[in-house]
């Protein structure tokens, strides 16, 4: 079985000579940069066989370091890249998008201002169209309040294709985080949206096996079905080993055997993204 995990960023130190934004949204996820050699050692130590690269907002809207991991290890990476909505110059580029060596789409964060204006003041609205005619899959963060604006782009480009970065989640611990489970599921009766189940670990205060998190990765998968439920870590904060991010799903769900888990850990996110197996 093909292992993918559908999200892992990677990164550089802040130097002169490549300098992160001035002013930063968010904080890295850890003070040493986490570089490719570093994860391919994971990978390999865990049994993961691929995984898809997204540039972190904190360097900004570039998008250097995933494709040359990409382009040096093309069996291993694929990157879904950053663009900045708000400038001129990225109108008309999902045309040659993919053209890019390794890049499979795009990634965007709306869960906090400023950013989340960006979304719903209509600012990011020409992108849906452009990325829809090339055939450009979004992957998307958004906190569950804003899951019915996703909705709304989702039924108006029907051929435009969607994943649900960490099903929604992006604060709190538990039932916290979960209150608003269920409005990330009221999307999965559109046929061209998806869900990760990413980064779950990081949001319970449980140790491994992490047994709170189970019932709401059964909900997902029983909404979205084994090729819209797409397994990841977001490694850089996942508070267990590679490994445990890995048999938390092969392991501990006597339910996911099979086709079933084949799809949902590899072979979903391939078929959906359009990453040759």
């Amino acid at each position: 079985m093909m292992i993918v995990d559908s999200q892992v960023h990677i990164w550089g130190a802040n130097t002169p000579e490549r300098p992160w934004p001035k002013v930063q949204a968010v904080k890295a996820q850890r003070e040493i940069p986490l570089g490719k050699d570093e994860l391919l050692k994971e990978m390999d130590a865990a049994g993961v066989g691929r995984v898809v690269i997204v540039p972190p907002s904190w360097e900004g809207e570039r998008n250097d370091l995933a494709l040359a991991a990409a382009e040096a290890h093309p069996d291993r990476f694929a990157v879904m890249g950053r663009i900045n909505p708000t400038l001129p110059e990225s109108r008309g580029q999902m045309a040659t998008w993919k053209k890019q060596p390794g890049m499979l789409g795009v990634r965007f964060v709306f869960h906090r201002p400023p950013l989340r204006e960006l979304l719903t003041e209509g600012h990011t609205d020409w992108l849906w169209g452009e990325a829809e005619k090339n055939g450009v899959p979004v992957y998307l963060l958004v906190d569950h309040s804003l899951v019915h604006v996703i909705d709304g782009i989702a039924a108006h480009h029907p051929e435009l294709k969607i994943v649900m970065d960490h099903s929604g989640l992006v604060d709190g611990k538990d039932y916290q985080a979960f209150k608003d489970f269920d409005k990330l599921l009221a999307i999965a009766k559109r046929p061209n949206v998806a869900t990760k189940v990413s980064c779950f670990p990081f949001f319970t205060a449980e140790k491994y096996p992490f047994p709170f998190l189970h019932q709401y990765i059964r909900k997902a998968f029983d909404a979205f079905g084994p090729k819209r439920t797409f397994w990841g870590t977001d490694l850089s904060r996942l508070p267990c080993t590679y490994r445990q991010g890995v048999t938390l799903f092969t392991e501990e769900l006597p339910w996911l055997k099979g086709n079933d888990l084949e799809y949902v850990m590899g072979r979903g996110v391939c078929e959906w993204l359009g990453w040759k197996m």
